[in-house]
């Protein structure tokens, strides 16, 4: 049998509507992580507002809209709301959406369902709000924060060539490897591995990178918080909480990676700003606001530092604005922007004329959903963009031939200047969401200078980092989509994608969860050998029409996604790839998904967390699995490993957040708590 997840896509920016409290936390609760807290839907759930929303269902019965999300929603636990609740969730959206419902059967239909005592029961008990209620708790304690004694500023000899011991990076050095010299911990004695400490963290899709610096831990919690602890013994030291609006929190939360130089950090937040907080004390220094969140930016992945430049990119760009998307470098002493760079060809330039007839300001997409990678040697930034948005190219009134400059690229930008070097596309008028918009990572093989990416459809990229020409890929899986040329690197797409008008669905292996998604690879540059998580998953994806005009945009498909035929118990995927030849020297597939970024050490261990709560250590060499424990909620994030007080340790974050919604309808035999966010500290010799 074939299960499928179908969520359905558009964004707009309704008003939100007054409702009352209970009913309003309820959906804050239940449903904003996916379809946000504005309704305006995004990559994880169907728009709850705006024109896809109103055609479907203004002429249908309320009572219908209620029976499917109660046989639906939330995913795979529909049954822990009662009838009450799912009928105020949908009051409030037909309230939400009672301006445009003027006359239509969905509004006049409304009156009829059961709703109301939930509100009055839930008002008598929660006091004003469950939030306030957690404020409360949360201010009960009496703890103090302390300074960090004896900080260390971090220089750009450390972040260019950290120490052994220290964390300082995303993926630990610019390059983007996420690998550690460190070796106290390996093959030999792996199987002693033992928990040395855990700490509880925020609620929301748990995707985030602790930096380590002298034996200190500076933790990124889902929620713009930031928690400095004493990496030996998990002791807090002090606490941050970036006050941002509700609305401007997507898809769970996700905050991937903060930044660190000299003596403070650097988090990009989620209402479109980069704020810098004193590494000693946590006290915010300074905000920089970079766009208008009400536009629909946000931040899922922080800063880099480069040359002295906090350098970032931005998501929320599936919404037409005039700006689009963008990179911009700030003055990490003052906070001021210094540059900013379209990831959208401005007019005047010749890429302008690869988005066709589409005026500069009905153009979507181009974000960057991870941070970037820095070449020291070249001074280069290099970041990847994801695609066009709307998804579907016949969505946004174009086609495939329509190459839609710089979406689904690597970029090459000057920190100094955010003057870019070179481009290379690696889908030209992308129409499935197939963005390649993941890590960058930096090599070398026989003397020259390389980048390897990996996108969605599986396809393994390496491109020369001086000049951004093409030099090979490898496809890591079977894929229906293109028909590769790997002398020149050209794809092309299966006539029926190219022609699919809006309603025709077609079938798209690997499908728009990947194949390769935001769970990083890591390089061990001694081996040259690329260890890669990838997803066996496919996708049936229907194009849906989209507003086009001012304001408008979206993602504008209907999709299903479901194993990979012939893999349905081994949807998760794990490849070592030679990368001088590009091909693989082992695989490993297991019915779980591998949900967090790998990590590899001189130790010979690949550290990895899968979707059945298992983090597991991988023979470098043979990928046979020396060790493994199992975690109270899926692993997520990405691993690290560090040494403090003269002992190694290896963290590993849980608790998946919004990827959920899609996972527990897929593999409902798999236990997946909801909750269960926290980080989990490994060692030799435990106590």
């Amino acid at each position: 049998m074939r299960l499928f997840t179908l969520i359905t896509f558009f964004l707009a920016v309704p008003t939100i509507v007054q409702a009352s409290s209970s009913t309003q936390v309820l959906y804050e609760e239940q449903c904003a992580s996916c379809h946000s807290s504005s309704l305006r839907g995004s990559a994880h759930g169907a728009a709850l507002a705006g024109k896809p929303f109103l055609d479907k269902w203004r002429e249908q019965d309320a009572q219908a809209l209620l029976s499917l999300t109660m046989s639906s929603m939330p995913p795979g636990e529909s049954h822990t709301l009662s009838e009450d609740e799912h009928a105020s969730l949908i009051q409030y959206i037909i309230e939400h959406n009672a301006a445009s419902l003027k006359g239509s059967n969905l509004l006049a239909s409304s009156g009829g369902l059961k709703a109301g005592k939930g509100d009055a029961e839930s008002a008598a008990v929660e006091f004003s709000g469950a939030d306030a209620v957690m404020d409360m708790a949360r201010n009960a304690g009496q703890f103090e924060p302390q300074m960090v004694e004896g900080f260390r500023p971090v220089t750009t000899a450390d972040i260019n060539t950290p120490p052994d011991a220290d964390w300082l990076n995303w993926r630990r050095t610019p390059d983007g490897h996420g690998h550690s010299p460190l070796k106290a911990i390996n093959r030999s004695n792996v199987r002693q591995l033992g928990l040395s400490w855990s700490i509880a963290m925020h609620q929301g899709s748990n995707q985030g990178t602790p930096l380590v610096r002298d034996g200190v831990m500076f933790l990124t919690h889902p929620n713009n918080k930031i928690q400095a602890i004493n990496a030996a013994t998990g002791d807090l030291i002090w606490e941050y909480q970036y006050n941002f609006p509700k609305g401007s929190r997507l898809l769970g939360g996700p905050t991937r990676n903060i930044a660190i130089f000299e003596d403070r950090l650097f988090l990009a937040t989620y209402d479109a700003a980069v704020v810098a907080i004193d590494a000693r004390s946590g006290q915010q220094l300074w905000r920089s606001e970079k766009a208008d969140y009400r536009k629909a930016y946000t931040h899922s992945a922080g800063p880099i530092i480069a040359d002295g430049i906090v350098v970032s990119g931005i998501n929320g760009c599936e919404l037409f604005t005039e700006d689009g998307c963008f990179i911009t470098g700030h003055d990490p002493a003052t906070g001021a922007e210094l540059w900013r760079t379209s990831t959208l060809a401005l007019p005047g330039s010749p890429e302008f004329e690869s988005w066709g007839d589409i005026a500069a300001d009905r153009r979507g997409g181009g974000d960057m959903w991870i941070a970037g990678s820095y070449d020291a040697e070249l001074k280069r930034v290099i970041f990847g963009t994801s695609q066009p948005k709307p998804w579907a190219a016949v969505s946004r009134g174009m086609s495939t031939g329509d190459a839609a400059l710089y979406t689904n690229s690597t970029l090459a930008v000057d920190p100094k200047t955010g003057e870019m070097a070179w481009y290379f596309q690696h889908i030209p008028g992308e129409t499935i969401d197939m963005e390649v918009g993941f890590e960058r990572i930096l090599t070398t093989t026989n003397g020259v200078p390389e980048v390897m990416t990996v996108g969605k459809d599986g396809i393994l990229w390496k491109l020369n980092r001086q000049t951004g020409e093409y030099i090979d890929l490898m496809e890591t899986m079977e894929q229906n989509i293109f028909t590769v040329n790997r002398d020149t690197g050209a794809l092309t797409y299966r006539e029926d994608i190219v022609e699919a008008d809006i309603g025709d669905t077609f079938t798209a292996c690997p499908g728009i969860y990947g194949g390769h998604n935001w769970q990083s690879a890591a390089f061990d540059e001694t081996a040259q050998l690329l260890f890669l998580p990838v997803h066996q998953l496919c996708s049936d994806m229907t194009p849906r029409a989209v507003d086009l005009g001012p304001g408008g945009g979206g993602y504008g498909a209907d999709v299903a996604t479901y194993p990979m035929p012939g893999k349905e118990d081994a949807v998760g995927k794990l490849i070592a790839v030679d990368v001088v030849n590009m091909k693989p020297v082992w695989e490993v597939e297991q019915a779980a998904l591998f949900l967090s970024g790998a990590l590899t050490t001189d130790g010979g261990l690949l550290f990895i967390g899968d979707l059945d709560r298992r983090f597991k250590a991988l023979d470098t060499q043979t990928g046979e699995t020396l060790w493994s424990t199992r975690l109270p909620a899926p692993a997520h994030g990405y691993p690290i490993t560090y040494a403090a007080n003269g002992q190694q340790f290896v963290a590993i974050q849980t608790g998946i957040g919004v990827f959920r919604a899609l996972t527990a309808v897929l593999f409902p035999e798999i236990y997946q708590p909801a909750d269960g966010q926290g980080l989990f500290v490994f060692s030799i010799n435990s106590q």
